[in-house]
């Protein structure tokens, strides 16, 4: 590892080896032994002479480990190439007594260029450009190990404690690093994006898979600055993410980093421009609406729905569409996500008017009744809540005439067969609010209920009898009686034929 690490460090002529500077390690003064070593002075740590880290050979040469502040202006940007190739060393953290110090002197190269970057001193040149995005991608761009975790249904996941990364005493500064150059006026965009290019933003989105939720939340902020500064790649990253969210849904249903990459389109989504093209519009039919597929949906439900809340408020005529896709997708056997389903409809509700809705309005309502009678109290509760949105209920007045019909008769049959008592009180509440906004239509509802109940006894008690008779007339009658019955000859395959011919 040293001889790896040693090779990434610029060796000076003897006049520079002279200099001043050079008598300084890490930003602690050193001392000469007359050996021809060099000990660092630390107060906090142990002292101990450069030959126990570095050969005598090459501890004056070491030109990283300088401070910028200790150089001139004009080599300061050599220094900081310097830097980052020494960063480009990547260490095994698996073991923590391994490689100590030089763990440490990276650490503290990657505080310096951060603080020099931080600083914005001068405009960076392609070479300074290109060293940092080589050093990015050396520490970053990394294989995973793979998953040994099963899948989860609902939000059951978030209850697993989160694997961390070993290596985030140095990540976590490569991470700050990469932010800080993305974000700095020093860096043109128009020169970046040659080295920002297609493949570095490809292999930075895959990291999203991570299972650290520390690496994932710093990806979402630098995804959203490339975003922001490289606007022609605006096209594939939106690309990719989309390739993302559809492997998702279709293929895997396992990726730890959906609920981060929803957050940054999020934001993205509300920045469209009025009115949305095409492409946006597929975006959601196509990509948004399929990713309430999932079982896992409960990891990232919050902000699921605010993407979908985003392009509904952007043009309310899609609410028709997006209300469409959720009875499309709704959950039959699994009663934990359909309570979230009905938490999401009813914010998709608040937010779109009683026009943008009436060609979906019946099935809608259909599928609310549908929830009201659930045996699972969870979701008749949650179905029953919605009743006290001011929205909903408004909605619900001026369409009464289509919804009434559907949702009394849900509230009666609760009445008489549901087994829960919160359910029950709900139900009556729900009942009395209706009956106050239309007593007329509410007594003409009543009286259609009771005749379809009477008639739909009367058709059941039809069916028993006539179910009855045949069992009587098929028990007095022969097994086979004068009936003809055909009679098929067993198939013999041409093999069997011809050996007993």
């Amino acid at each position: 590892m040293w001889k790896q690490f040693l090779s990434k460090l610029p060796r000076k002529s003897s006049k520079s080896d002279s200099s001043p500077a050079a008598a300084c390690l890490n930003g602690n003064p050193i001392r000469w032994t007359r050996s021809g070593n060099v000990v660092p002075s630390r107060s906090s740590t142990v002292k101990r002479t450069a030959s126990a880290i570095f050969p005598s050979s090459v501890v004056t040469s070491i030109e990283p480990l300088l401070l910028f502040k200790d150089v001139p202006h004009t080599e300061k940007k050599n220094l900081f190439i310097s830097k980052l190739n020494l960063c480009c060393v990547v260490f095994d953290f698996s073991d923590p007594d391994k490689n100590t110090a030089e763990k440490d002197m990276k650490r503290q190269t990657l505080l310096d260029l951060i603080e020099y970057v931080d600083a914005g001193s001068s405009r960076f040149t392609e070479s300074m450009i290109s060293a940092s995005c080589k050093m990015f991608a050396s520490n970053l761009f990394r294989a995973f190990p793979p998953n040994i975790r099963s899948s989860f249904v609902g939000g059951e996941a978030e209850e697993e404690k989160p694997m961390f990364e070993p290596a985030w005493s140095h990540l976590q500064l490569v991470y700050d690093l990469l932010l800080k150059f993305i974000e700095s006026s020093s860096l043109d965009a128009k020169i970046g994006k040659k080295y920002v290019d297609h493949s570095f933003i490809l292999r930075l989105l895959h990291l999203f898979d991570s299972e650290d939720p520390r690496e994932r939340e710093c990806l979402k902020a630098i995804l959203h600055r490339i975003y922001g500064k490289f606007m022609v790649h605006r096209p594939f990253i939106r690309e990719v993410v989309s390739n993302i969210f559809c492997q998702f849904v279709f293929e895997t249903e396992r990726h730890n980093g959906i609920a981060e990459l929803l957050e940054v389109f999020g934001s993205i989504i509300s920045g469209f421009a009025l009115p949305l093209k095409e492409e946006h519009k597929l975006f959601l039919w196509k990509v948004i609406i399929p990713l309430h597929k999932p079982k896992t949906i409960g990891i990232y439900l919050q902000q699921l729905t605010y993407c979908v809340a985003q392009f509904v408020e952007k043009e309310p005529k899609l609410a028709t569409s997006v209300i469409n896709g959720l009875l499309r997708y709704w959950p039959v056997t699994n009663s934990q996500k359909e309570v979230m389903f009905l938490s999401e409809l009813e914010e998709i509700l608040e937010i779109t008017n009683e026009v943008e809705i009436q060609e979906c309005m019946l099935p809608l309502f259909r599928r609310i009744a549908y929830c009201i009678n659930s045996f699972h109290f969870q979701v008749a509760e949650r179905a029953l809540f919605m009743w006290n949105n001011d929205h909903l209920i408004s909605l619900v007045s001026h369409n009464r005439q289509a919804i009434m019909p559907l949702i009394l008769p849900a509230l009666e049959r609760n009445i008489h067969s549901h087994w829960n008592q919160a359910v029950l009180n709900l139900t009556r509440n729900v009942k009395k609010l209706l009956h106050e906004m239309d007593e007329e239509l509410f007594i003409t509802c009543e009286n259609n209920f009771e005749q379809d109940e009477m008639e739909q006894k009367i058709a059941e008690e039809k069916r028993r009898m006539t179910w009855h008779r045949l069992e009587s007339s098929a028990a007095f009658q022969p097994l086979a009686g004068n009936t003809a019955v055909l009679i098929r000859p067993p198939l013999v395959s041409p093999v069997v034929a011809a050996a007993r011919s």
